[in-house]
């Protein structure tokens, strides 16, 4: 091997070249009979570079595209890239803002152009990181969701929905970004708590024998009120139902209301109804027929719908104003502190406003019907399976779409408006004029907004495969295998992909979501540059200096003491930057975390233990590297002895494990089967005990063990491969010169299969007892710090018929893993000062009482057990106090409870090992 110790940044780069170059990620034709498996890979944003999310489930569908291809399937994993609508356009902007130039300067065309360049630069950035991880994609049928051909199938879907009346266009309520100007799906509203008011407002009654007092966390939005509702069922307002009150400050008159919907306890139980700037309202509004008034202008100012006073005010400065103007009227009841939900753009951060604007939507109802048969019956499955309630729910409860947004990067709706204001739809101009019978000399004009970024998403599964053509990729891979996604776009995006391949092609897209959790750090954090707890998947790999670290994380933070306390804990957490750990690491280390459910903690400690288990793999083809290659048996007679039998018998059953935990999309147990097989039980015990068999006199049973070794060694590294497949490639092709065979990429080689012809109860029964009697003398030298270099006898008494079988055959690798010279079946007495241990019902005694000096033994345990028996009481004498119980956090006083009980079990240890000290002392 060139490099004598594991080294991934060296090892990997040239893979990643490798397979760059040679473009080899292909479907082909897959082995004979071979069935299809196809994976979409989710578009990343065109916005700048992959974070650990992307990392995360990029290794998750890499590790299942690597195991079907390696098993046979016909596999095609479907790559690309996003235009992310309202994320790249603002990232422009602000790049424009800072060159003192601005998309309004620049027009619509150039803007758009300017777009496109930053695309270029961000796809060639994360495509370059996706190779650098080893992703096994097809990269020949990159796509971009505005490629041409794309496009085109976005604008025939738009077409069909609305000449089957499942889009139209309406002025309605949406989330309203008063900073970006544009309409903003629920998706991208972040929710965040923070301290306001609460204000009880007096509602004068029209003839001015009375009043009702409202409450309300937004007083400017006074101003759109259009009626005051209360519980039908509310006895102090019952009587005032049907009459009028005159809204302060406007001259209008407004109804009270009843309706269901008022909660009587919050407040007053008395509720404004603003239809044009509460969802809730709106709907409210709707079923009494209420107006619905706008008072808002796009860029969050009061318009002309409101009194002279306010018009131009913003919503701040429009609520001081009119609290103001209350108070001074005598109207303000009561102002008290009150815990607000404010909703603020994902992008932005601007506070949204519900606003009535014109906008297009998409009649969901109707789609949203056979989607959920879809999954009830079975054609579509969710895993793990508790995301189907969340997934009726949402659908069951689904709103007509908006799809329309204010912007220029993205899809610009096809429909074109005439000079009397009618709005038409086609596939162009040529089209609408064609399809409506229109002369040239009628003047269109095309809408200005562009298509919401999850209306082109929704169709990723087919548009990519060629559709609306019936290509060849469409008809092998469509429906897909299984789509890997989180679970906070379930509905925004698998749900709307789900309704819209039934839509367009009467077929589900995919058979199978298998819904990944949330990255966190290691506390439990959601990772965010605010935090300051971001990791770049880059920089775990190759490394990164402190320095370097520190200014990443700090570069786009502007307040000085959040800058300073994120810089401090940079420091902290990472005084010496981040070593390179390499993907195969990484990549090992996000399975390994993979655990079913909402939540996947990440922890930089894993990866450094992933890389230390590729280190041992390293070490284990070292090894083989000094082993003479096996010959054919008819060249060299082989025979397999317990150990040889036993570590097939367990490669047979890890094979079929991981075969059982891929189908589950169980990663975090592949992961576990795989390191509890490698590192224990080749690498430590199979290894070991083949060094026994090599050095031993038979030639038989020598060459069985250099055989199983090549064998299994092959094996594992093939088994390994989805996981890491840069370490088990490099090793595979070092293994394979090794053994005079021709070159080839483990990617490409067969994955392993269960061969029933290995299954040995019997070997593995034998060398389980093997074990237990090596673990057991070890134990003992350790209890009792007896060197390694110091060689024991042991003697067996009490075995079973079995057990006095298998001795025979293991003794030589028990006494050379326990260092032992001498291993017999006890015959008389037991000898003096001997020491016991027991596997089942068998002893192992162990004549070692003058090895031991007792005085200092005896010294070390009485220090030992005094320390523990002083914290003991110390905890003790905590918990037994009520008002530390009272106090304290539960999670301190659980704390607490388990550290007594751990150090009762290791005093009641030591005692134990005291007594039989003084039993070997006499």
């Amino acid at each position: 091997m060139s490099e004598t110790s594991y080294h991934p940044e060296r090892i990997e780069p040239p893979w990643v070249q490798r397979w760059a170059q040679d473009d080899c990620w292909h479907p082909g034709e897959g082995r004979s009979g071979s069935s299809p498996y196809c994976l979409m890979m989710p578009p990343p944003n065109v916005t700048g570079s992959l974070h650990m999310g992307h990392a995360f489930g990029d290794t998750l569908m890499d590790a299942l595209v690597r195991f079907h291809r390696m098993a046979g399937f016909t596999t095609l994993w479907q790559p690309g890239t996003d235009h992310a609508g309202i994320a790249t356009q603002m990232l422009v902007e602000r790049r424009l803002n800072r060159e003192g130039t601005s998309s309004v300067k620049l027009g619509r065309e150039a803007f758009v152009d300017r777009v496109w360049q930053w695309k270029e630069a961000s796809e060639k950035r994360i495509t370059s990181q996706m190779h650098r991880l080893g992703l096994s994609a097809d990269w020949s049928r990159a796509r971009f969701t505005l490629d041409p051909d794309l496009s085109r199938a976005v604008t025939e879907v738009f077409v069909r929905l609305f000449d089957d009346g499942l889009i139209y266009r309406a002025q309605r309520l949406v989330n309203w970004d008063p900073v970006l100007q544009t309409a903003v799906s629920d998706l991208e509203v972040v929710w965040s708590e923070q301290e306001g008011r609460l204000y009880h407002i007096a509602y004068p009654l029209e003839d001015g024998r009375g009043e009702v007092v409202v409450a309300t966390t937004r007083p400017e939005t006074l101003l759109g009120d259009v009626a005051v509702a209360v519980h039908p069922e509310d006895q102090r307002y019952r009587a005032l139902v049907g009459l009028r009150l005159r809204l302060p400050l406007t001259e209008r008159l407004i109804p009270i209301l009843p309706d269901a919907m008022v909660d009587p306890t919050f407040g007053t139980g008395c509720v404004k109804i603003t239809p044009g700037h509460d969802f809730n309202d709106y709907e409210m509004g709707q079923r009494h027929g209420l107006p619905a008034i706008s008072i808002l202008t796009p860029d969050g100012r009061l318009n002309d719908a409101v009194p002279s006073s306010y018009q131009g005010l913003n919503v701040t400065e429009a609520r001081e104003q009119v609290v103001a103007d209350l108070d001074a009227l005598g109207l303000l009841r009561a102002v008290e502190p009150h815990a607000m939900r404010v909703p603020r753009g994902e992008r932005s951060g601007a506070v949204l406003e519900p606003l009535l604007t014109d906008q297009w939507f998409v009649r969901t109802a109707p789609l949203a019907a056979p989607a959920i048969a879809a999954v009830r019956e079975g054609r579509v499955r969710l895993v793990p399976e508790n995301w189907d309630k969340t997934y009726f729910h949402w659908m069951e409860n689904i709103q007509d779409w908006c799809i329309s947004r204010q912007l220029w990067w993205g899809h610009r709706i096809p429909a074109w408006r005439t000079p009397d204001g009618q709005w038409l739809v086609g596939r162009d101009e040529e089209d609408v004029r064609r399809r409506h019978g229109l002369a040239d000399d009628v003047a269109l004009v095309q809408d200005e907004d562009v298509l919401d970024t999850w209306f082109s998403s929704a169709l990723w599964p087919f548009s990519t495969l060629g559709w609306p053509h019936e290509t060849p990729e469409l008809k092998r891979f469509y429906p897909t295998s299984v789509l890997v996604t989180g679970f906070d776009i379930l509905f925004f995006w698998v749900a709307r992909m789900i309704m819209m391949g039934l839509y367009c092609t009467g077929e589900v897209p995919f058979r199978e979501v298998y819904v990944t959790g949330l990255i966190l750090d290691a506390q439990g954090q959601k990772m965010t540059k605010s935090r300051g707890n971001v990791l770049d998947p880059l920089d775990v790999v190759e490394g990164i200096e402190a320095e370097a670290l520190l200014a990443k994380r700090t570069a786009d933070l502007m307040q000085g003491s959040q800058r300073e306390a994120i810089a401090a804990a940079t420091k902290k957490a990472f005084p010496n930057g981040i070593a390179p750990h390499g993907a195969d690491a990484l990549r090992f280390a996000l399975a390994q975390a993979a655990i079913p459910g909402r939540e996947v903690r990440f922890d930089l400690s894993r990866v450094e233990a992933a890389r230390a288990f590729g280190n041992k793999l390293w070490n284990a083809v070292r090894y083989a590297m000094r082993l003479e290659p096996p010959l054919s048996e008819r060249k060299e007679p082989m025979a397999l002895g317990i150990a040889e039998r036993w570590i097939r018998a367990e490669l047979n059953g890890v094979v079929a494990q991981v075969r059982e935990q891929f189908a589950g999309y169980r990663f975090d147990l592949v992961a576990q089967s795989l390191y509890e097989f490698i590192w224990h039980r080749f690498c430590d015990w199979y290894l070991e005990s083949s060094k026994v068999m090599l050095a031993g006199s038979d030639p038989a049973l020598a060459a069985g063990s250099r055989a199983t070794f090549f064998f299994v060694l092959e094996q594992t590294l093939a088994l390994l491969h989805p996981l890491m497949p840069f370490v088990t490639a490099e090793l595979w092709g070092e293994l394979r010169r090794h053994l005079g065979l021709e070159p080839m990429d483990l990617s490409f080689a067969a994955y392993p299969e269960v061969n029933p012809a290995t299954e040995d109860q019997e070997a593995q029964d034998a060398m389980a007892w093997g074990m237990a009697v090596t673990g057991a003398i070890r134990q003992v030298r350790s209890l009792y710090r007896i060197s390694p270099a110091v060689r024991l006898e042991a003697y067996l008494q009490e075995m079973s018929a079995a057990e006095s079988t298998w001795l025979e055959p293991l003794r030589g690798i028990i006494c050379a893993l326990a260092r032992l010279d001498r291993l017999e079946e006890l015959q008389g007495e037991v000898p003096a000062q001997a020491v016991a241990a027991a596997v089942g019902t068998m002893r192992i005694i162990l004549p070692m009482g003058h090895l031991i000096d007792m005085q200092a033994e005896t010294v070390r345990l009485d220090k030992q057990l005094a320390a523990l028996q002083v914290e003991a009481a110390r905890i003790q004498l905590r918990l037994a106090d009520v008002g530390f119980r009272a106090k304290a956090p539960q999670s301190v006083v659980a704390k607490d409870e388990a550290r007594a009980d751990e150090l009762r079990i290791q005093i009641e240890e030591l005692e134990a090992h005291r007594a039989r000290l003084m039993q070997l002392a006499s």
